[in-house]
């Protein structure tokens, strides 16, 4: 794809690996931009390519703080907007605040919030990959192309898991039920479910329910009370908590545990230590992207998890130096195609071929 009308910006700096591999199978060169903070923090940005007339498309890879990685992405999308670029197109992989498209106990929805910036900022389009909930596509006011990483985490259980054909696909949640079967029917193998209490920070929504009436209900209450009986509805039972339990066979198997991203790898590490308990003698656990906050490294060293499949939208190079059962694979070539194809007004329905609509 040749320089003349298109450019290509690596927010995160231009030693990122996957910036680099998308521009080389592109053909071209990286843009050249400078970001920093001032001395009072604030996000510093200075463009130095020009972009007037041109499709400019701005990979973001959000590895530290996703905060910082929002602003940046705001501010260079408005820049290049006022400075009559024809088009701007954000390569976001993995979209910050996606796991929050859900309203909770008198909070908001910051995905919606994330989206809504973004296309008021100057973005005409995005390409991002496996959203949390593929629902957040609706909260954006411009084209969304959801890309799928499934196709490379299945070429890799094939190419690289000694005797696949022994392995069964587990979902670690019945939430993630329905992308492990989509894994499971493609790779013809069986399929297992873990269910039950696994420490998620978001498995339970506190709403309020089971909080004490205010003094005021309760002097109402000891007053009125046939009239405070009609009001004030019963208190809802108290949700229990099941033990972990698994439904499905991993008795002498391979167990693939498959998710959309691994973030707090705590509820991963009981699942792992629940499916050695039942018999399976080797156990992967792959997802598109690899968070691994806080002390992630350390807990998957120390437990009975064989490997741990990623891919490179989010870098981990540093999280593979402190742990060897990480991996990394690279899916530049789909991101490159995808660019490539919105470049030049191309269907993007080849690049969800054979995916089925659950995953």
């Amino acid at each position: 794809m040749g320089e003349g009308g298109v450019l290509l910006f690596s927010l995160k700096g231009n030693e990122e690996t996957l910036a680099v591999n998308v521009a080389k199978r592109l053909g071209i060169s990286l843009a050249i931009l400078h970001s920093g903070f001032f001395k009072n923090k604030e996000t510093r940005i200075e463009i130095e390519s020009s972009v007037r007339g041109k499709d400019v498309f701005l990979l973001q890879i959000v590895e530290d703080n996703p905060n910082d990685a929002i602003m940046e992405l705001l501010i260079t999308s408005y820049a290049l907007k006022t400075s009559c670029a024809n088009r701007v197109v954000g390569v976001i992989p993995y979209l910050p605040y996606s796991k929050q498209s859900k309203m909770r106990n008198r909070g908001a929805i910051p995905a919606k919030l994330i989206a809504t910036m973004l296309c008021r900022a100057g973005i005409d389009q995005v390409i991002t990959m496996d959203l949390h909930s593929k629902e957040i596509q609706g909260f954006f006011n411009c084209p969304v192309d959801n890309l799928r990483a499934s196709p490379f985490l299945i070429q890799y259980i094939q190419d690289k898991v000694p005797d696949y054909r022994n392995a069964v696909i587990v979902a670690k949640n019945p939430a993630s039920a329905s992308r492990a079967q989509s894994f499971a029917e493609r790779l013809r193998l069986g399929l297992a479910v873990i269910h039950g209490d696994q420490l998620e920070s978001d498995s339970e929504i506190v709403d309020g329910r089971h909080s004490p009436p205010p003094e005021r209900s309760r002097r109402i209450s000891s007053m009125y009370s046939e009239v405070a009986s009609e009001l004030i509805p019963p208190g809802m039972p108290i949700k229990k908590k099941q033990p972990m339990n698994l439904v499905g066979d991993v008795d002498g198997k391979i167990a693939i545990i498959v998710d959309d991203m691994i973030d707090d790898v705590s509820p991963l590490v009981m699942a792992a230590k629940l499916l050695k308990e039942r018999g399976a003698y080797t156990i992967y656990a792959m997802a598109t992207h690899g968070l691994l906050s806080s002390n992630a490294p350390a807990l998957i060293d120390d437990s009975c998890i064989d490997e741990v499949v990623v891919t490179n939208t989010i870098p981990c190079k540093e999280k593979q130096a402190k742990c060897t059962k990480i991996k990394s694979i690279d899916i530049s070539a789909l991101v490159a195609e995808a660019v490539r194809r919105i470049h030049y007004g191309e269907s993007m329905s080849y690049l969800f071929r054979n995916i089925p609509l659950e995953d």
